[in-house]
C-alpha cells in the first residue's frame, strides 16, 4: 500500500511538476551552502562571520514570513512561486558577476542573503499551501515525505557538485574567486529552471477567502488561531526547537571541516551529502509510513535523537566518524521534519493554511538566537565544543517541552473541520500523467 501511495503521489502531474520545479530550487540553495561557506569563511576565518551570513539569510523569515502567508492566502500561489524563482535568478546572477570580476566583499554576501532570505519569506508559505490543493489528503503525509526527499536529493548530489567544482576548476588554490563564481552561474541557472517549470502547471492556486481584510487583521487571525488550537501550537514549537539548536551544525559545518578535520572543499561536499544521504532514507521512510501511530510521541523521540546525534558529531576527530554521525543527523533531521509538516497540514483548516505555514516559517526565522551563542563558544572554545553543547541544549529544550506543554503528545489526534471543508484535493483525470 505504501509503494502504491507513493506512485499515485507521482501520477499527479501538477504536484509532480511542483516537485520539480522544488527540486531545481533545492538544488540551488544547497549549492549556494557550499559556495557561499567555503568563500566566507576563507575571506574572514571566522565561525562568527559565517553565523552573520546566516542571520541575514534567516532574519527577513522573521520579519516577512506572517505577510507571506497573507499573500499566500489572498493570492494565486502558482504566480507568486514563478515571480519568486525569478526575482532569485537575477539576483544570483549579479552575485555570480560580482565574484567572477573580482569585486566580491563579505557584505556582498550579506545583501544577497538578505534578499533571497525576503523571497523565501514571502513565497514559501506559497509553496507549501500549494501541496495539499494539488493532491488528496489520504496522501499528504506521502507528498510531505517526498517534497522531503526531493529537498534531501539535492543534499546529496548539490553539495558534492559544488565543492569539486570549485576543487577542480580552482585547481587547488582555494582563494579563486573563478570556481566560486561558476558556481554561482549554475545557481541562477537552476532557480530560472524552477521559475520555468511552475508553467506547466495548470492550478493557479486561487485563493479560498476572498473577503476583504487587512493585512494586520489577517495575520493576527493567524497567531489567534494557532493559540485556540493547542495541537497546531505544540507542533509550531516541536519546530522551533530543531531550528534554535539542532541547525547549528549546519552553519558551522565549514569551520568544523576545516578546523577539526582538516578538509578542503570536496570533503565539505561529500559531508553534506552524507548528512543528504541520512536525510532522503528518513524522507522516504516518511513516505511510506505515513499510517504511523502515536505521530506525536515519535516527533519528540526524534527531537531527542536529533540532539544526540548533535553531540555526537561535536566529538568525532576524524572524516570516516564524522560521516557515519552526519548520516544519522541527517536522518533524525528528515524524519522529524516531513512527520512535523504532514502533521501540520492536516491540523490546519485550508481556508488558514497559508497564514498557519507561515507562522511555523517564521518560528525558523529564530535560528540565529541559538546558533550565535553556540558560533561565538566555536571562536572561544573550539567547533567540537559547540555541537556537543548545542545538543545537549536540544535535548533539554525539548523534555522542558514535553512537561509544560503537554498538547505536543496529542499532535495525531484530528480535530474536525468539516465547517471549512473546501475541495482543494479533487484531482481530475487531465491531472494525472
Amino acid at each position: 500500500m505504501a509503494s502504491k501511495d507513493i506512485l499515485s503521489a507521482i501520477r499527479i502531474r501538477n504536484f509532480t511538476w511542483l516537485w520539480v520545479g522544488s527540486l531545481g530550487s533545492s538544488f540551488a540553495m544547497n549549492m549556494q551552502i557550499i559556495a557561499r561557506g567555503w568563500y566566507v569563511y576563507d575571506l574572514t576565518s571566522s565561525a562568527v562571520d559565517l553565523a552573520w551570513v546566516t542571520v541575514s539569510f534567516m532574519l527577513p523569515t522573521v520579519l516577512f514570513s506572517l505577510y507571506g502567508g497573507v499573500i499566500a492566502d489572498k493570492f494565486p500561489k502558482k504566480k507568486i512561486i514563478i515571480a519568486a524563482q525569478a526575482l532569485n535568478f537575477i539576483a544570483t546572477t549579479v552575485m555570480a558577476i560580482i565574484i567572477l570580476t573580482e569585486r566580491v566583499s563579505f557584505w556582498d554576501f550579506m545583501w544577497v542573503g538578505l534578499f533571497n532570505g525576503t523571497i523565501l519569506a514571502l513565497s514559501m508559505p506559497a509553496r507549501q499551501a500549494f501541496v495539499p490543493e494539488l493532491i488528496p489528503e489520504r496522501l499528504i503525509f506521502t507528498a510531505m515525505g517526498l517534497t522531503t526527499s526531493g529537498w534531501n536529493i539535492s543534499r546529496i548530489i548539490a553539495p558534492a557538485l559544488a565543492g569539486l567544482l570549485i576543487a577542480v576548476i580552482a585547481e587547488g588554490d582555494k582563494t579563486s574567486s573563478f570556481g566560486v563564481g561558476i558556481v554561482y552561474v549554475i545557481i541562477a541557472s537552476l532557480y530560472l529552471l524552477s521559475a520555468l517549470t511552475m508553467l506547466l502547471i495548470d492550478n493557479s492556486g486561487l485563493p479560498i477567502d476572498n473577503e476583504k481584510k487587512g493585512a494586520l487583521r489577517e495575520m493576527k487571525e493567524g497567531l489567534v488561531y494557532v493559540l485556540d488550537h493547542p495541537p497546531v501550537l505544540g507542533l509550531i514549537i516541536l519546530s522551533v526547537i530543531p531550528f534554535l539548536f539542532g541547525m547549528s551544525l549546519n552553519t558551522l559545518l565549514p569551520a568544523f571541516n576545516e578546523e577539526m578535520l582538516s578538509g578542503q572543499a570536496d570533503d565539505l561536499g561529500f559531508l553534506i551529502s552524507m548528512m543528504g544521504l541520512g536525510a532522503i532514507i528518513g524522507s522516504l521512510m516518511m513516505a511510506t509510513m505515513g499510517n504511523i501511530k502515536n505521530k506525536g510521541n515519535w516527533l519528540i523521540a526524534s527531537c531527542l535523537g536529533w540532539g544526540l546525534v548533535t553531540s555526537a558529531f561535536g566529538l568525532t576527530t576524524n572524516q570516516l566518524a564524522a560521516m557515519s554521525a552526519i548520516v544519522c543527523f541527517g536522518w533524525f533531521m528528515s524524519w522529524n521534519m516531513s512527520m512535523n509538516r504532514g502533521l501540520l497540514q492536516l491540523q490546519v483548516d485550508g481556508y488558514m493554511r497559508g497564514r498557519i505555514m507561515s507562522i511555523d516559517m517564521m518560528s525558523h526565522g529564530l535560528m540565529p538566537i541559538g546558533v550565535f551563542p553556540i558560533s561565538l563558544i566555536a571562536d572561544h572554545y573550539d567547533v567540537g565544543v559547540a555541537l556537543l553543547v548545542s545538543g545537549i541544549a536540544f535535548m533539554l529544550t525539548t523534555i522542558v517541552t514535553v512537561l509544560f506543554v503537554p498538547a505536543v503528545r496529542r499532535t495525531d489526534v484530528f480535530e474536525d473541520k468539516s465547517e471549512h471543508v473546501v475541495n482543494l484535493a479533487v484531482v481530475s483525470d487531465s491531472e494525472v500523467v
